[in-house]
């Protein structure tokens, strides 16, 4: 046993040379947080997958119905119920009308009215969580209670209700959709406040003299963006599917308004004869939701700082 021992001595290492250049050379690029989260969002696939497929439907929307030689309200009845050809790609429906219009131009109302709903669901959802969760007690009890209310209230009831009051139009089907819409938002952000507000880095903000309107607009909210932005980009599919629902029964954007829900209840009756006319709205409802959905779970992900390396 002692005969394969190995004796360490002195004579065994050798000391490096000094080199300052080499030692003040940065080995890594310093990252913000943002420029990190971009690029781990990059090497996810799918969720890359999902964020160009919104890019090219929102620049086919705008460039589309622009291009096209159809008007997406004339009707040729002569043309009507054609299949998807050269001279109209989509076919058309029971009026003449060209699909390939009336599907871009329909993308556009829904687009507007998901994105814009969740705009609005984003503002009032961070300022009513924000509020809540950084006062608590008595004031955080009382608007909590308010939220479970309204979110006890049907949501079709709802709408409904406020369709019957106020002329019908893409504003009431946006205010339908806000009513209740922001709940969500609020008690993620009023959630996260609660963390947060008894963190060093608040306390210290406050010993120095931070008001309520700086400690929660610069130090608070700022640091919840990324729960935000991830339930952002999942309310803007779920307001998109509502207002394709609504449109569906008959609630939704008239005639001759074109969107995705009214078009797909057109198509379900000629179905059997004319597949393509329910075809291409329910598709592009199908491909914009789970290219919503998939960016979402990517941003979740990235923006995770438990996932950081």
């Amino acid at each position: 046993m002692n005969e394969n021992k190995v004796i360490v001595t002195p004579n065994h290492f050798k000391p490096l040379k000094k080199d300052l250049k080499q030692a003040n050379t940065v080995t890594r690029k310093s990252l913000t947080y943002w420029q990190d989260v971009w690029m781990r969002l990059r090497k996810n696939k799918l969720a890359m997958f999902g964020l160009w497929v919104l890019v090219f439907l929102i620049l086919t929307a705008i460039i589309a119905p622009w291009i096209s030689p159809y008007d997406y309200k004339s009707q040729v009845l002569a043309d009507k119920n054609l299949s998807p050809s050269a001279e109209h790609w989509f076919g058309t429906d029971d009026l003449g009308r060209d699909m390939f219009e009336r599907t871009w131009y329909g993308a556009r109302i829904s687009l507007f009215i998901g994105i814009v709903a969740a705009l609005i669901d984003l503002t009032i959802g961070i300022i009513y969580g924000s509020i809540s969760g950084f006062f608590g007690r008595k004031v955080d009890e009382v608007m909590m209670r308010i939220c479970d209310i309204l979110y006890g209230i049907p949501y079709l009831l709802v709408v409904i209700m406020l369709m019957v009051v106020l002329p019908q139009g893409l504003t009431t089907i946006i205010i339908a959709l806000t009513v209740t819409g922001w709940i969500p938002m609020a008690r993620i952000v009023r959630g996260q406040v609660l963390q947060l507000k008894e963190q060093e880095f608040v306390l210290a903000a406050r010993s120095l003299g931070a008001n309520t309107k700086r400690l929660l607009f610069k130090h608070l909210i700022p640091n919840t963006m990324g729960p935000i932005i991830v339930t952002m980009t999942l309310t803007i599919p779920s307001a998109i599917f509502a207002e394709a629902f609504l449109s569906f029964l008959g609630l939704g954007v008239q005639v001759p308004i074109a969107s995705w829900g009214t078009m797909a209840s057109d198509g379900l009756g000629a179905l059997q004869y004319y597949p393509w006319r329910l075809f291409f709205p329910a598709f592009f409802i199908s491909l914009t939701m789970l290219a919503f959905n998939v960016l979402g779970d990517g941003l979740r992900d990235a923006l995770d700082p438990r996932l950081r390396k």
